[in-house]
């Protein structure tokens, strides 16, 4: 719900900045527009297939760098790259490859997780991400994640 509201106030902003006014005219839906959106969707509770379905952002999540210096760091940038081509089987082999040479970036198995998911590869996705948790909890743009909080379900 707080997803379609968020998505919903994103699409007035942006076809307000189209129309050229200025975003202190631009409102933000109502209740009853809120709830008619909300329930002209199916519900996000009626299989797991549709939880995860709907449960995903509506904004593709972005891949993670991590620093250059780090073992590892050059498989996970050029997995990045590939990432945001939608190249997702070369994406998945750099990850794939930077988690070899150090298991222990979060962000490669984050990243991993992500493209997993684009292939539709949930089970392993799920695993990757709880990986990426495990080995960062206190990173905000893994911990916070939509995406992540999906699939592992917290």
């Amino acid at each position: 719900m707080r997803q379609q509201v968020f998505a919903l106030v994103l699409i007035v902003l942006i076809v307000g900045l189209i129309s050229g006014c200025d975003s202190s005219e631009v409102s933000e839906p109502s209740k009853s527009e809120t709830t008619a959106t909300s329930e002209a969707e199916p519900s996000a509770e009626t299989s797991a297939d549709t939880k995860m379905e709907t449960a995903v952002p509506a904004t593709d999540p972005v891949a993670l760098l991590v620093p250059e210096d780090a073992a590892g760091a050059g498989d996970n940038k050029e997995g990045v790259s590939q990432y945001q081509q939608s190249h997702w089987d070369v994406a998945k082999e750099n990850f794939q490859k930077a988690i070899a040479a150090n298991a222990k970036l979060a962000e490669a198995h984050y990243n991993l997780a992500l493209t997993l998911d684009k292939l539709g590869n949930h089970g392993e996705a799920t695993n990757h991400f709880k990986i990426a948790l495990d080995l960062a909890p206190d990173n905000p743009s893994i911990k916070d994640s939509d995406i992540l909080q999906a699939h592992i379900g917290s």
